[in-house]
Order: C-alpha cells, then sequence, then structure tokens
C-alpha cells in the first residue's frame, strides 16, 4: 500500500536483524517517523510510547517494536468521527476552506459525486468569485458529477452566494450544500474574515444544523500541512481533513500530525485525477496495509 508504505519498510529494515533493544535503536525510529512528515511531537511522543511498552512488556526482540508502532499508530487514526455529521432531514452545510494550489474545487466535485452516489441530493454553492475561471472550472466538475450549482459573477460577495444557495438549497430540499471557497494564504488576515463571515451566513441560515468544516490539504506538503491547519481551525473550526495527492511521492504522515495534535480526523482522501479517485478514510483499512 502507498501512504505510509515507504515508512514501515524502512522500519522493517531498521528492526530486521537487530537483537537488542537499546537508545541507538529509538533514535532510528524517531528520525524515520520525522522524515515522514508526521511531525516532531508526534514523533517523539510515538517512539516515548513504545519505548514505555517495550520495557513494561519487558521486550528483548528489536523486531517486536514494530507491531507496537503499528497498533499506537493505529490507535491514532481511529481518534475522532471519520464519517460525516448528517442530521435526519436536514440541511449539512460543508465548508470547504485550504491555501492556494492544494485541489480545493475538484476535491469538491469529486466530493459531490461521491455523497450523491450514497444517495444524497447535494447543491454546490461557488463562493470562489476571487479566482479568475474558478466557477467555470467548478461547473466542470459539477456537470461530470451531475450536480446543480449556484454562481454569482466574478468578484461578487461570497458570503451572498452562500446565503443564495442556502436558500436554493432548502427550497429544494437538498440533503447537503457543499460550499467551495477561494484559496487563501494563512497570512492574509482579510481573506480569514471573508470566510468567517460565510461561516456567520451558514449559521445564521441554518441554526439547527451542525456544519462541517473541511480543510483540504496536500499531502506532498508536509509539515505545511500542520501550520494550515493551525490557522484554519483558529480562524473557522476545522471539523475534518480532505488530504489531496495520495498518490505518487506523497508519504502521507502528515495525516498522523493533524490527527495527534490538533484532533481533526481525516475524513476523504484524493488519489488521483479521476472523479472516481476519491474516497472516504477508514482507519482500519489503512491500518491493515501498514505493514504488507
Amino acid at each position: 500500500m502507498g501512504f505510509l508504505g515507504s515508512l514501515f519498510n524502512k522500519v522493517t529494515e531498521v528492526v530486521t536483524g537487530r537483537r537488542s533493544i537499546d537508545d541507538e535503536l529509538f533514535d532510528e525510529l524517531e528520525e524515520l517517523l520525522i522524515l515522514a512528515d508526521i511531525g516532531v511531537g508526534t514523533a517523539v511522543q510515538l517512539v516515548e510510547i513504545v519505548r514505555k511498552r517495550a520495557r513494561d512488556e519487558k521486550l528483548s526482540e528489536a523486531i517486536e517494536l514494530r507491531d507496537i508502532l503499528k497498533e499506537e499508530i493505529t490507535k491514532m487514526l481511529e481518534e475522532g468521527k471519520h464519517s460525516l455529521n448528517l442530521s435526519e432531514g436536514g440541511l449539512l452545510p460543508i465548508l470547504v476552506v485550504g491555501v492556494n494550489g492544494v485541489g480545493k474545487t475538484t476535491s469538491v466535485g469529486k466530493l459531490g459525486y461521491c455523497l450523491k452516489k450514497q444517495g444524497y441530493k447535494v447543491l454546490v454553492a461557488a463562493a470562489d468569485t476571487f479566482r479568475a475561471a474558478a466557477t467555470e472550472q467548478l461547473e466542470v466538475w459539477c456537470k461530470r458529477a451531475g450536480l446543480d450549482i449556484i454562481h454569482h459573477q466574478e468578484g461578487a460577495d461570497p458570503a451572498a452566494v452562500v446565503y443564495d444557495a442556502i436558500q436554493a438549497a432548502k427550497a429544494r430540499r437538498m440533503d447537503i450544500i457543499l460550499i467551495d471557497t477561494a484559496g487563501r494564504l494563512q497570512t492574509k488576515i482579510n481573506l480569514m474574515e471573508e470566510l468567517k463571515k460565510i461561516k456567520r451566513v451558514i449559521e445564521r441560515e441554518i441554526p439547527d444544523t451542525t456544519e462541517e468544516v473541511f480543510l483540504v490539504l496536500d499531502a506532498t506538503t508536509g509539515q505545511n500541512a500542520l501550520s494550515q491547519t493551525k490557522l484554519f481551525t483558529e480562524a473557522v473550526g476545522v471539523t475534518g481533513v480532505i488530504l489531496t495527492k495520495m498518490d505518487g511521492t506523497a508519504k502521507g504522515g502528515v495525516m498522523l500530525g493533524v490527527q495527534n495534535e490538533y484532533k481533526i480526523p481525516v475524513k476523504y482522501i484524493g488519489l488521483g485525477e479521476s472523479i472516481n479517485d476519491f474516497k472516504e478514510f477508514k482507519p482500519d483499512e489503512f491500518s491493515k496495509g501498514l505493514f504488507e
């Protein structure tokens, strides 16, 4: 399996052929975890847990550490609610946020298609009125997915688009409204304020729902993903992550750092360019493939 596969192949190499469990071995494991983009804090925490268990369980064979590491990573990934916060008969708003270039608009199209296949009635709001051709790109994905879309002209107030989309979703008795937003640099305060304004409109117009805020992260960006998570969570309260570009060379370790340091579960993963290369993240399935 891809994802963290390369990391665990290296873990196997480190522990295979070594009989003793010593500080040097734990240092090597910690370095491997950090190189896998897990984040220094999470890497140190994992190694300390493994070290303590090895001591408490009186382990003597280095190879035994591999299974402990797998168990502890599985525990981390299983924390949090990985499914959607859907309520019977209500309208669920999903606000999709992230920096430029992470695959946000394509993720909205793929997520909408995925939810539609599950039987949900989905409406898309094109609230990225900032980027040239953003609405056209989203329209292409919505046409491909067979989804209705609400949009205004370029440069319009994104919060006004969201307001109109919510009214349309209510009138059409939709189950889910997916809201695409402009990519932002986390340092641009005015753009973050715009996101907060959109969120206020959602909370005012759909007061009786538990909204979702999905942060789209690029799996290849490593440690930058952790700083993005911190800033967007502080601004709009992220509830879940969509991890894109999990094909190719992505190490994917960032999902552990996000899960452990911010208690935000990965809910979906993007695996390629096709509309079908997108699926729900299931921790148990992921864990099974870690050392295979």
